[in-house]
């Protein structure tokens, strides 16, 4: 698959197949996403293969818990854990986590998270995070950029052997009740749950804002880039 075809066409993919992906393929994707750029090429990344049954319904259930409270941001007409959020904001959430409880479907993506065919936990080492934002007064985001390329190539290595996945934060929201799940060092946080499969069906009409609609010359106001 050439590169552009796979930026192209690499969505975030739910629904599996019940094919097995076996060690190797998966030792593979991880063979080529180790490649990823991170800060001082210090790799802060460490990942779990979860496949203890047990284990897994753990982790599904603290999904679940944190993804009640993301749809009920949704019923508020809210952005989810918005980083700007009023205490009236968060209220408003709050008032619908009822609401988003009783809209849970046996058959989704979050009640069925257990059951996907490969679950890698992603694992980000604080000690070894260059976070340039740290002293700013706002929410901290740049430590990220050492980890997320890792995240982002095992889907794109994934792409590219025929499976399909998805890249989510969710989990993150209980990350202490995780971190004890999986017996993780104090150093060590979540930085994602990614779920990796042969896809029922792979999603290739991506939509996207068009550049011009997000690049500017010069200053944040500046004009558009175009061709």
């Amino acid at each position: 698959m050439e590169l552009g075809d796979a930026l192209r066409t690499t969505g975030s993919v739910r629904n599996f197949t019940s094919a097995t992906v076996t060690d190797e393929t998966l030792v593979s994707i991880l063979e080529d996403a180790r490649f990823a750029p991170s800060g001082g090429n210090r790799q802060a990344w460490h990942v779990i293969v979860v496949k203890d049954a047990d284990r897994r319904r753990a982790l599904r259930d603290l999904y679940l818990d944190a993804w009640h409270d993301y749809v009920a941001h949704g019923l508020a007409r809210l952005i989810p854990f918005s980083p700007v959020a009023t205490e009236e904001d968060r209220a408003r959430a709050a008032s619908r986590r009822s609401d988003a409880v009783a809209l849970s479907r046996p058959d989704g993506f979050p009640e069925s998270l257990d059951a996907v065919p490969v679950m890698l936990v992603i694992c980000a080492d604080l000690s070894a995070l260059a976070a340039t934002d740290r002293d700013l007064d706002r929410y901290h985001i740049a430590g990220g950029a050492s980890i997320y390329p890792f995240v982002w190539s095992i889907l794109l290595a994934a792409r590219e052997r025929g499976l399909g996945g998805v890249m989510t934060t969710m989990a993150t929201r209980n990350e202490p009740a995780v971190q004890a799940v999986l017996s993780m060092p104090e150093n060590q946080i979540v930085a994602s749950i990614v779920a990796l499969g042969y896809p029922k069906q792979q999603n290739t009409k991506l939509r996207r804002n068009p550049v011009a609609s997000f690049t500017t010359v010069d200053r944040f106001d500046g004009e558009p880039l175009t061709r």
